[in-house]
């Protein structure tokens, strides 16, 4: 049973439909009217035809050589002769064959070869008897010497053409890889990108100097040779750089980071130099590199050092960033997930000189993002986005997407042409949670224990003040839950103040807490919620500096991520700190647990009454649970749940 506060969900683009049609470096040197071009005769296809034709004439040579005549047996040739039937006939020394005539028709047969002499001079005394020696056509008896030779010679030359092909590939293989983006079709702009407004001001400085170069040479003023888009995982990036190359008019070459890694050596090297050098001949460019970690990462990091081809690769794009000036007209962008993994020569002034954080979106943004991705589809008229938006907290544009779609989905499953704000609700609980386990069967035991232990996760966040809503309780088994206590934020929050703070160690522990007091045991169920406790407590001792016996210290961890680059450093504190920040940890778990049973058993009614309305309905939202504490504290000899929440309903 695990039920808890659900985190935010990763986050996705905020519009992904919108991406120019990439064309080739050649399509996009060449100019639009330079004509179509006529593709050369290919000399092996008039070779193979040739090849064709001699086959069929000899296939058509041999055909007509054969006779048409009617076949008859020896035996009855002689009969015919003797019968002097047979006005010529004509013998063929070579196989015998006998060609003879009648006045019925045309006739052949084969006799013996050489022809007895008693045959002979039957024949030749009752017709008349010529004897012939024909000559094999030359082209006929040539071809079946000429038909190996002419295999062998087409296998080497099948050999040799594929021999330069590969040669050829292995010569092209440290070209870039760069998908080329041109404006000659329609392409993205800032009005393809829903809300970031602040964002779409920090790089317009990039527009104007792409576009309107001269007031900034004339003032001396010269404009970042890099711009990295830093945030979350599909908050954007790639279509904010896209964007700016749309709203400059400018070529926009993309690659990413691991299309410079191959298995040659110094291959990666080579296409960084062939990047770079297809931006300056385009005069103004815009170079994005996606995914920039997996090649600049920090140098001489990891067990055993570094990866000598990424760092070469590296090198060469710190050599190639120093190289080109800022008046090229070549500016270069690119987006990471993980800034404190770069290299620190990446990031020095004269590389990239701006840093452009792309967060999650805001509640304005999000409202911005569902309106884009609604488009197309029926929706009802009274839709709250506002609501849906508020819903969201945590999720980028990619998360809003999907959610829109998942809505879409169970608006069809459920058989209406519409979709409205319950096809929203179930799609948040699928993406946040995960699939309804209907099949999983309980014993009314567990259930019961499952019941009380949602109840005082909701009991707990309904009656503190610190804490966000309840949205919705469920014993409906969830993803890898057996239940779930959902609650929603009523505005975006970026800080967490100690009261918040101890208010949700104090949610968390309510499902341990009401199964201890119902049924004086502890279960498995609360591991999760145990999990999310002590992360809490020990943020405010170790980074938040919310313990007086620690002090205003931060004991951060905040060292290199690479495996084996941590494992030389040791602890910035001592053993006997750790072990100070361990009882200061336990201290404020206990004093958690044991508000949380106060509350408990202050509201113990409400407790129950929420648990029964958990049994008989399975689900309930935070409006009822507040409802029903409320009556458990007006009516405490209210003994069911039953008619209230039906009456709600």
């Amino acid at each position: 049973m695990v039920s808890k506060t659900p985190p935010p969900p990763p986050p996705p683009p905020l519009r992904g439909d919108d991406e120019a049609p990439s064309l080739s470096d050649k399509e996009t040197t060449e100019g639009k009217n330079s004509g179509p071009r006529k593709r050369p005769v290919k000399t092996r296809y008039i070779l193979w035809a040739a090849a064709l034709a001699a086959t069929v004439a000899l296939l058509i040579n041999f055909t007509l050589a054969g006779s048409s005549r009617e076949q008859v047996t020896y035996t009855n040739f002689l009969t015919m002769v003797e019968a002097s039937s047979v006005t010529e006939a004509k013998y063929n020394n070579n196989n015998g064959g006998i060609d003879f005539s009648t006045a019925a028709g045309d006739f052949r047969t084969t006799g013996p070869n050489p022809l007895p002499d008693a045959d002979h001079e039957l024949i030749a005394a009752a017709t008349k008897l010529e004897f012939a020696t024909p000559q094999p056509n030359f082209f006929a008896s040539i071809f079946p010497l000429l038909l190996p030779v002419m295999l062998l010679i087409g296998f080497f030359v099948w050999m040799q053409r594929r021999a330069q092909g590969q040669m050829g590939s292995i010569m092209s293989v440290g070209r870039s890889k760069a998908k080329t983006y041109t404006t000659e079709r329609p392409g993205t702009t800032f009005d393809d990108v829903a809300g970031y407004d602040g964002v779409k001001k920090e790089i317009t400085e990039i527009v104007e100097f792409l576009k309107h170069p001269a007031p900034f040479a004339q003032i001396g003023a010269r404009i970042p040779k890099g711009v990295l888009l830093v945030g979350p995982p599909g908050t954007g990036k790639t279509l904010i750089a896209k964007a700016v190359a749309g709203e400059a008019g400018v070529p926009f070459l993309s690659v990413t980071g691991s299309d410079f890694m191959e298995m040659f050596v110094g291959v990666g090297a080579s296409r960084v130099r062939d990047l770079f050098e297809s931006a300056r001949k385009m005069n103004k460019a815009i170079i994005f590199i996606d995914e920039i970690d997996s090649i600049g990462r920090k140098r001489g990091t990891g067990v055993g050092g570094g990866h000598d081809e990424r760092e070469q690769t590296l090198n060469q794009m710190l050599a190639e960033m120093d190289g080109f000036e800022t008046t090229e007209g070549v500016v270069m962008m690119a987006a990471t997930n993980r800034p404190d993994t770069l290299d620190p020569a990446l990031l020095r002034p004269g590389r990239f000189d701006r840093q452009v954080v792309v967060p999650l979106p805001e509640l304005a943004d999000r409202k911005l993002i569902l309106a884009v991705h609604l488009k197309g589809k029926r929706t009802q008229k009274d839709l709250n986005i506002d609501l849906i938006a508020r819903g969201a907290t945590g999720m980028s544009g990619a998360d809003l997407a999907n959610l829109v779609n998942e809505a879409a989905l169970f608006a069809v499953r459920r058989g209406r042409d519409q979709i409205n704000g319950s096809d929203f609700d179930a799609a948040r609980d699928r993406v946040i949670l995960g699939i309804e386990r209907l099949t999983v069967a309980q014993s009314p035991e567990h259930l019961e224990r499952t019941a009380y232990h949602e109840a005082g996760h909701a009991l707990c966040a309904a009656v503190q003040n610190n804490h966000d809503p309840v949205h919705k309780v469920t014993i409906i088994p969830t993803g890898m839950a057996l239940g779930v206590t959902m609650t929603l934020p009523t505005e975006d929050r970026h800080t967490l103040d100690k009261a918040e703070a101890e208010a949700r160690m104090t949610m968390a522990m309510g499902g341990r807490v009401a199964e201890s007091m119902v049924f004086d045991e502890f279960s498995s169920g609360a591991a999760n919620d145990l999990v999310q406790a002590t992360n809490i407590a020990r943020l405010m001792v170790t980074e938040w500096g919310m313990s007086a016996v620690v002090g205003p210290m931060s004991l951060a961890d905040g060292g290199p991520v690479f495996l084996g680059a941590d494992m030389m450093q040791s602890k910035n504190y001592s053993p006997d700190t750790a072990k100070l920040v361990d009882d200061e940890v336990r201290r404020i778990l206990n004093e958690a647990e044991a508000h949380c049973r106060d509350l408990l058993t202050e509201h113990r009614k409400g407790l129950d009454l929420v648990a029964r309305a958990l049994l008989e309905h399975e689900t309930i939202s935070g409006d009822e649970v507040e409802r029903l504490v409320k009556l458990a504290q007006d009516e405490p000899n209210v003994a069911s749940a039953s008619e209230t929440v039906g009456a709600s309903r």
